[in-house]
């Protein structure tokens, strides 16, 4: 009577049958009075209503919901209260998977070479060459340089990465050289339109002193003199012999010059003094057919004037009622435009082409 009665209970546990297919929800079991029964997908489990929550029972897995470990699995109450709950127990470590470290890339292995490619076809890496021996098809072989090749690459590289080029072109009717060229070959004097083209680039530039200048390291500097370079294609590269003193000197003067010193330059036997110091150069490619071109301006010059081939083209009559032909012909100059700014350049493009269009004025400057 007096005595502590302590009243034991013994779990039973009622047999849940697993769920029918993976994915569907966990089965619920009913417990009797006197224990209760733990059922999820991953298994069932006896949990007594009186028992110590950390005695170890049994979890019995679930024969469809994949989980592949043995029929009977010891683990504490809590600890599957907790996982089932998404938490770990406080006193239990939740066993995690070992980061598995990343299989190593294979090692590379160049593809073997191929058979060289079928004439006329490009590759795309060619293949270095080997000096003093053939190359196969489709590679490229080195070539050796000259002095004056290699000059002109530092001198036109110099040009275009040094002096801010700037471009203006104007067409020239030159009806009237052509007639006064005739005119003059029937008494025997032959002179070609690039003479014409010398003369009155020359006289212009006496008209217009403010172009023939030159950039130095304190700035402009004026020229006294007009030398005109003259652009001669030869087979070690381009070289630009000097016409001294041009607008002093005839047409016909002009045209006797050019032709010798084109003539040495090809020969290769130009002094120094007959190639260095020109104020200002003339390129023409119209009898190779080009009706225009821009050049790139001859250091320390600041003008180069671009030549094309003439052409036949109808244009409005000054009445404006009917069409006549007119040889055209343009030019561009290609000017430094620290010195010749785009007005100045227009100025001396207009000047340029009445001297052409009008060549006996060229007598009268």
């Amino acid at each position: 009577m007096g005595g502590r009665h302590t009243q034991h209970s013994v779990s039973t546990s009622v047999p849940v049958p697993p769920p029918s297919c993976p994915g569907s929800a966990p089965t619920q079991a009913l417990a009797e009075p006197s224990g209760r029964t733990l059922s999820t997908q991953r298994g069932t489990a006896s949990l007594s209503a009186f028992a110590d929550p950390l005695d170890a029972k049994v979890i019995r897995p679930s024969r469809c919901s994949g989980f592949s470990a043995p029929d009977t699995l010891p683990v504490k109450i809590t600890d599957a209260l907790n996982l089932l709950k998404g938490t770990p127990s406080s006193g239990a470590a939740v066993p995690v998977a070992a980061p598995t470290a990343p299989a190593a890339p294979p090692a590379y292995t160049p593809a073997p070479a191929g058979p060289p490619p079928a004439p006329g076809l490009r590759p795309n890496i060619p293949p270095l060459s080997i000096p003093g021996k053939p190359g196969a098809p489709g590679t490229f072989t080195d070539l050796p340089a000259s002095n004056i090749r290699r000059i002109i690459a530092q001198r036109l590289t110099e040009s275009k990465t040094t002096i801010p080029h700037a471009y203006a072109s104007v067409d020239c009717d030159m009806e009237a050289v052509m007639k006064l060229r005739k005119d003059l070959a029937k008494e025997q004097v032959k002179v070609s339109v690039n003479d014409f083209v010398i003369k009155a680039a020359a006289v212009t530039l006496k008209e217009m002193p403010e172009v023939n200048v030159t950039w130095s390291v304190d700035g402009p500097l004026a020229l006294d003199s007009i030398h005109i370079s003259i652009a001669v294609a030869t087979e070690k590269g381009l070289i630009t012999p000097i016409i001294r003193h041009a607008a002093d000197m005839g047409v016909q003067e002009i045209s006797a010059t050019a032709k010798a010193l084109a003539q040495r330059a090809r020969d290769g036997k130009l002094k120094p003094e007959e190639y260095q110091g020109g104020s200002f150069s003339i390129s023409n490619l119209g009898m190779f057919g080009i009706s225009g071109f821009s050049a790139v301006i001859n250091p320390p010059q600041a003008c180069i004037l671009a030549v094309g081939g003439s052409r036949a083209e109808l244009r409005p009559s000054a009445d404006q009622q009917t069409l006549r032909t007119q040889q055209l012909m343009t030019v561009t100059l290609s000017s430094d435009g620290r010195l010749v700014d785009d007005a100045l350049a227009s100025r001396f493009l207009e000047k340029l082409r009445a001297n052409l269009e009008k060549p006996q004025r060229m007598a009268l400057v």
